[in-house]
């Protein structure tokens, strides 16, 4: 997909041609193939932006009639808006409660490294959680509206519970996370496995906690790359900046934290248990943070 192809549309416009397909020349910008932001002249001689975290959580372009000083919100239509805010809401709570269990696990294994049990069932409750905010993360971007043919509205989609639009960065990158809350729940499974091999133990354990936490940080990447357009930059006034950002620390963090549980060949310990916990507590609490923050970007 060229940089500047519309996103969502069957016939993308040509160089010298408008977000409609009219000539004008829509101005596009995103990172590397990905298009996160799409500004053209509207149909009353104003200006239009249209942005991909903005359309998937708000629902709306940003619009500036001719004369104006100040641009608007044209949001979609309500039963939109009303589906986007219901799949804001449930990925804000679970995220939210998936966070919290994986801060209490990883007390629980700081204050009672006895209580194994306890602590995995609690991280294996948290991180379904994980997976059911990382599915609702994904529907919210498989059903978040689409531009009208005329560039200047936004269209309802059909319900979808699956498509495939690798070359959407939003589509992208909430897949990944998904799927890197599914390798979690393996790493998770597995934990209740007794009696394995270091060897075993990297493979079942260790290998998938390290996968998901790879996901986790390309996925946690390409948000940022979508909130700031391919530059990088602290955005203080932006509160989608501030929930990437954090899930991002909380990422990093839940990596320091599986390199650190590695179990060296030769030896019965981990790299470093204590950090491990620490590093575990400290990114769930990113983690529960930041959902706590989604609660407050709907339309």
């Amino acid at each position: 997909m060229r940089r500047d192809e519309e996103p969502g549309r069957d016939r993308e416009p040509d160089r010298d041609e408008g977000p409609g397909g009219e000539p004008g020349g829509a101005r596009a910008e995103g990172a590397g193939p990905f298009t996160t932001r799409l500004t053209w002249r509207s149909a009353e001689g104003g200006t239009a932006v249209w942005e991909s975290r903005a359309v998937r959580k708000l629902g709306a372009l940003t619009v500036r009639a001719a004369h104006e000083a100040e641009a608007v919100l044209r949001p979609a239509d309500r039963r939109t808006l009303a589906r986007l805010r219901l799949l804001n809401a449930l990925a804000a709570i679970t995220f939210t409660a998936g966070g919290a269990l994986f801060a209490a696990g990883a007390s629980l294994a700081i204050a009672a490294p006895g209580e194994v049990i306890a602590t995995t069932v609690t991280y294996f409750t948290g991180g379904m959680f994980f997976n059911t905010g990382g599915y609702v993360s994904l529907l919210q971007t498989l059903n978040a509206p689409r531009r009208s043919a005329d560039g200047d509205r936004l269209e309802p989609v059909p319900w979808r519970w699956w498509s495939y639009e690798p070359m959407r960065i939003d589509w992208l990158g909430t897949f990944l996370l998904f799927v890197g809350t599914l390798v979690f729940g393996v790493n998770l499974l597995d934990s209740f496995l007794q009696g394995l091999t270091t060897q075993q133990a990297a493979r079942l354990v260790w290998a998938p906690d390290v996968i998901g936490c790879v996901l986790f940080l390309i996925s946690g990447q390409l948000a940022l790359a979508e909130v700031c357009h391919g530059r990088s930059g602290i955005r203080v006034h932006d509160l989608g900046w501030w929930i990437v950002a954090v899930n991002l620390a909380g990422s990093a963090l839940f990596m320091l934290a599986a390199v650190a549980d590695l179990v060296t060949p030769g030896s019965e310990s981990t790299v470093s248990l204590a950090v491990a916990n620490w590093g575990t507590l400290a990114g769930a609490l990113c983690f529960a943070g930041a959902g706590v923050l989604q609660g407050f970007e709907h339309p």
